[in-house]
């Protein structure tokens, strides 16, 4: 049987996680540009995190480096939210869009990866699974997680490059997208 540490450390990951995104949405100004097609890639995000539910966790019991791997990466996807929302300010949205006056931020967690916003998703969902899900299904989680993420990935490059040019083109080949390390 799942312990009831496992829903505290469950919920507080969450809800530490989701703060920052609430502070942003406070002084968001409307977009001067938008690609809606990155809704396709926040769909597949949402049905990821759907499919960690999709088991009788509750009768599992939980081995305690899970719950340890589990903590961890809640940690990670806490500092990721807080410190990437930070760092975008006003400039951070939803969907996929450009401010008129938008800059293009490589500071903070920007400075090692172009959407630490999407890592500290992956995060969380990694996080979550370790802590309710088998391990195959976290596989399957995870394989449709990146598809919804490379969708706005894409979709977000091309605007920004089109916005900065060559500026944000160095930036691509030198800073990976959203997992260290991976170009």
């Amino acid at each position: 049987m799942l312990p009831w540490y496992a829903y505290l450390v469950l919920a507080c990951g969450w809800l530490v996680w989701f703060v920052p995104f609430l502070f942003a949405q406070i002084k968001r100004p409307v977009a001067a540009t938008l690609d809606p097609r990155a809704r396709w890639g926040m769909l597949l995000q949402a049905i990821a995190y759907s499919i960690l539910w999709q088991n009788r966790f509750w009768e599992r019991p939980l081995p305690a480096w899970r719950l340890i791997l589990a903590i961890a990466l809640f940690l990670l996807a806490a500092l990721l939210s807080w410190t990437s929302t930070r760092a975008l300010g006003r400039q951070w949205r939803m969907d996929a869009g450009l401010l008129a006056d938008h800059e293009l931020v490589t500071s903070g967690p920007y400075r090692m990866l172009r959407h630490p916003i999407y890592c500290s998703m992956l995060c969380t969902l990694l996080g979550t699974g370790f802590l309710l899900t088998p391990l195959l299904m976290i596989l399957l989680a995870s394989l449709v997680f990146i598809a919804g993420v490379e969708i706005r990935v894409r979709i977000e490059d091309k605007l920004l490059a089109s916005r900065f040019g060559d500026r944000f083109d160095e930036y691509r080949r030198r800073v990976p997208a959203y997992i260290p390390f991976v170009r």
